[in-house]
């Protein structure tokens, strides 16, 4: 047999190009999608363009670490890690700096309770925190310098400060003067005289204005200091975080982040010190995430109403938590309940139990997968969900990450769409490649937007599922072998006829967070958003529902419990099916 010849076109004869006349060939422009941003500064969405192209620099207040982190941190840096993984998909290289305050009052207190060295425990609980992170999976900024390790560059620039004529020193403390910055108040939207002295603290009569703050304060006996022009002492609050952004980002860069109660005193204070520094200061956006409230209170460790990040995960898979905080657009606040947290849990078990189911029915597929070059086909209906898909995680993020309404819409509409799938791919016994390609797309696809979103574990599929399992169980109160031994009751109890009991057994564990599923001749156990009498509403743990959340709690329950069902079909008429091909 003949090798096929192949017709190569001749290059057409051109006079040569002389050196000088050949054209200069430039970079070629990247455009990156539109993004846009709600600016706190101009209290207006913004389109986002970097000051650098292709290039972002993000600085995120960080933790005062002296105790555990609440899931009001959580909240804060899952918003800002799904800002930073997104700025990465659209393609730029983000310099993204979140800080740690190891040096501040309430750790000297601590420390002093404790009778630890102040900066031993500050350490300790910046790797507890840095745990947290892990478990939610926030990825790693690219720096977290803290306050002990940058006292050159803070006393540097609170001398350029006074040099400017924007601080005074008065018996070894450093004061920042307000009036000589005509815009302050510009970020918070306060006026001087809103800002009521001594309200919270003391008057001190050596400033000139009430309203100046501290940059630098004298040592006091028994204190961690550190030498200065002005005599041993420590930074103020606001001024470490102005010296470490300039530090690795310059005075001027992107995004400045953090929680809506920063923004006064905090942001306002650090702005105006970065001002008087440098004339050239430009910080491209400001942004704020909403609180985390309980009965509509914000959560915060002087209200002593919080729960640390790590009360909650010991009792509900880290996924979860994640989710939940997503489940709430980035500046709204997010209202802390039990009921809320276990809709999320098992929004992100059904991921997963999907994800599994699928990987299993493609198992066999993929030991006869075609070879490399085949034509690979996707169903039409398969493309128009994925195509829908990415338009509308695009579309849902492009406007200031509404990472909500992708979760509860279009991602809900996939999952649907590859159980119904699945479902085909089981009912039919001559099973098309088309089916099983458009499996692995689907798949894929999810995959991708998970992952985005920081919500795509490294543990595998099935893992993940046990794991959501056993956390279901524990806060239950139950192992795997007393839902087993309740199984069999039930399963006598029917033998019995004894219905009444039978139904009794199945409603108790409905009301602990276990669904069970009758599934032909087999009975088998999911976790499920727990239904119970309001009498019985347990108080005894240290996560809480409180009486007044008990109305939102049931009003919660009914409008999911029909998505619940749903899943539960879905997944009775896959294993329905699995029984009558046996």
């Amino acid at each position: 047999m003949e090798k096929p010849v192949l017709e190569v076109e001749k290059p057409v004869t051109e006079k040569p190009v002389l050196e000088a006349e050949k054209p200069v060939m430039e970079k070629p422009i990247v455009e990156f999608p539109e993004f846009h941003i709600y600016n706190t500064m101009t209290k207006q969405k913004e389109k986002f363009i970097p000051k650098e192209p292709g290039n972002v620099g993000m600085y995120v207040c960080g933790v005062t670490a002296y105790d555990l982190s609440h899931i009001g941190h959580a909240r804060a840096y899952v918003a800002f890690d799904v800002l930073f993984r997104y700025l990465q998909h659209l393609g730029y290289k983000v310099n993204y700096v979140r800080n740690f305050t190891d040096v501040d009052d309430k750790i000297i207190r601590r420390a002093n309770e404790l009778k630890e060295e102040p900066l031993e425990l500050s350490n300790r609980f910046c790797q507890e925190f840095l745990h947290d992170m892990a478990d939610l999976q926030c990825l790693s900024p690219s720096h977290q310098p803290r306050v002990s390790e940058n006292m050159d560059q803070i006393t540097d620039m609170i001398k350029q400060i006074i040099a400017n004529d924007c601080a005074y020193p008065v018996d070894g403390d450093v004061y920042f003067s307000v009036d000589k910055l005509p815009s302050y108040g510009q970020l918070s939207g306060r006026k001087l005289e809103d800002n009521r002295a001594g309200e919270r603290i003391a008057v001190d009569l050596r400033k000139r204005n009430p309203a100046d703050f501290a940059l630098w304060k004298a040592a006091k006996p028994e204190e961690p200091s550190w030498d200065s022009p002005w005599g041993p002492g420590r930074p103020g609050w606001h001024i470490e975080c102005s010296a470490m952004s300039a530090r690795y980002l310059t005075f001027s860069f992107d995004i400045h982040g953090g929680g809506m109660d920063l923004i006064f005193p905090h942001h306002e204070n650090e702005y105006a010190q970065s001002c008087a520094a440098c004339s050239e200061t430009n910080i491209g956006f400001w942004m704020h995430n909403g609180f985390v409230t309980e009965n509509n209170e914000k959560m915060s460790k002087s209200l002593g109403n919080f729960f640390t990040i790590r009360t909650i995960t010991d009792r509900y898979h880290p996924l979860a938590l994640r989710y939940f905080l997503m489940s709430t657009h980035y500046r709204s606040p997010v209202n802390y309940s039990i009921s809320q947290l276990e809709i999320a849990s098992d929004s992100v078990f059904y991921i997963y139990q999907t994800l599994s189911d699928c990987e299993e029915a493609l198992s066999p597929f993929r030991e006869r997968s075609p070879k490399v070059g085949a034509t690979v086909k996707v169903t039409s209906e398969a493309q128009a969900c994925i195509k829908k898909l990415s338009s509308d995680f695009q579309t849902k993020m492009s406007d200031d990450m509404h990472t909500q309404d992708f979760l509860n819409g279009t991602l809900q509409e996939m999952l649907r769409f590859i159980n119904k799938s699945l479902e085909s791919i089981k009912k039919k016994k001559q099973q098309q490649p088309s089916s099983f390609h458009s499996l692995v797309a689907l798949g894929k696809e999810v995959k991708e937007v998970l992952n985005i979103l920081g919500l795509m574990s490294s543990s595998t599929y099935t893992e993940v599922v046990q794991q959501l399992k056993e956390k279901a169980l524990k806060r239950a109160k139950l192992t795997e072998e007393n839902v087993i031994e309740l199984i069999e009751e039930r399963a006598q109890a029917r033998k019995d006829k004894e219905y009444a009991r039978s139904d009794q057994i199945r409603l108790d564990l409905t009301a602990k967070g276990v669904a069970l599923m009758d599934l032909g001749k087999e009975t088998i156990w999911r976790p499920c958003v727990p239904v119970e009498p309001e009498e019985s509403v347990s108080t005894d743990c240290d996560i809480r529902v409180r009486p007044s959340q008990l109305l939102i709690r049931r009003t919660a329950e009914l409008v999911l419990l029909r998505g619940f069902w749903i899943k539960v079909l879905d997944d009775l008429r896959k294993a329905l099916i699995g029984q009558r091909k046996l």
